[in-house]
């Protein structure tokens, strides 16, 4: 048992049922099978593999995938996350080459980069960050670069990295509402990553973040980090339930409701987002080809 100020996760406790609206696609198909065939032969990681995201057999059905660079293993132990945790054994320099060549074997429009914490390297990775984009930048010109970036332990110099490179979209996730951040998040501090979405968009950069809900939140905390990611003059935001990836991880509180993503989606447009993706299955880079703010 955890304890979190008024609230206790139990992780024994019985999941609730799974309701109706959450029904994810299998993977399946030719675009499918040829992009696993793809990224197993060119050695990448996904997110949509590595997190086990529920929308993996829509995304790859329709050609799309998230690219996870740095390796697959994370330095931090979030307490939502399927990716493996420990101590990174290497780092491959030609992984931004690789990537750039599926970017364009695919012929992709728009592309998401995200990566695992490596809080052990100077630069947090920075500038594997900045060196995919450049390959990118090389092979398909056209391709929108959306990157997924951890919060570079709020080290400007590595963030500058990543701004000099010009990616169209900068995303950094708040993930969940500061009263969760000691089991959901012990590795990240709540106002260091606001403070990382707002100095990219004091840079230039189009920005987005996302939370998860049903982890333990309450709907008017939730509404309450809309509002600082509005005083951040955050862009896109994504709302979308948390879904246990094992029963080592921490368990679902609730499965919200499609009226309560409804209400998610149509508050923050009052807000002033420019867009907001919310709904059960909604992550963080799900549909990013149609988030178009630029």
């Amino acid at each position: 048992m955890i304890d979190i100020s008024d609230k206790v996760i139990d992780k024994e406790k019985p999941q609730p049922r799974r309701p109706e609206w959450i029904r994810a696609k299998l993977p399946y198909g030719e675009s499918y099978t040829k992009l696993l065939g793809l990224m197993r032969g060119k050695q990448l990681h996904t997110v949509c593999e590595e997190a086990r995201c529920p929308n993996l057999g829509e995304c790859w059905g329709r050609g799309t995938a998230t690219f996870m660079i740095l390796g697959d293993v994370c330095t931090r132990s979030c307490g939502f996350c399927a990716v493996k945790t420990g101590r990174p054994t290497e780092l491959d320099i030609d992984e931004p080459r690789r990537v750039a060549d599926a970017v364009a074997s695919m012929k992709l429009n728009h592309v998401v980069i995200t990566s695992v914490n490596r809080d052990e390297l100077k630069d947090g990775g920075a500038s594997i960050f900045a060196e995919t984009i450049r390959q990118i930048r090389i092979r398909q010109p056209k391709c929108r670069i959306e990157v997924l970036i951890p919060d570079f332990r709020g080290d400007r110099m590595a963030m500058d990295i990543v701004v000099d490179a010009a990616p169209e979209i900068l995303n950094h996730n708040l993930e969940t509402v500061p009263r969760l951040y000691s089991v959901v998040r012990p590795q990240a501090k709540y106002e260091r990553s606001l403070e990382v979405l707002r100095y990219f968009k004091e840079r230039g950069l189009v920005t987005k973040t996302g939370v998860m809900v049903g982890i333990g939140e309450r709907p008017e905390e939730v509404l309450d980090v809309m509002k600082d990611m509005r005083k951040s003059d955050v862009d896109i935001l994504t709302v979308g339930q948390y879904l246990q990836p094992t029963k080592e991880h921490l368990p679902i509180d609730r499965y919200v409701t499609p009226d309560e993503f409804a209400m998610y989606k149509s508050k923050g447009l009052e807000m002033g987002f420019k867009y907001v993706e919310s709904g059960p299955l909604v992550r963080s880079s799900y549909h990013a080809d149609e988030q178009i703010v630029i």
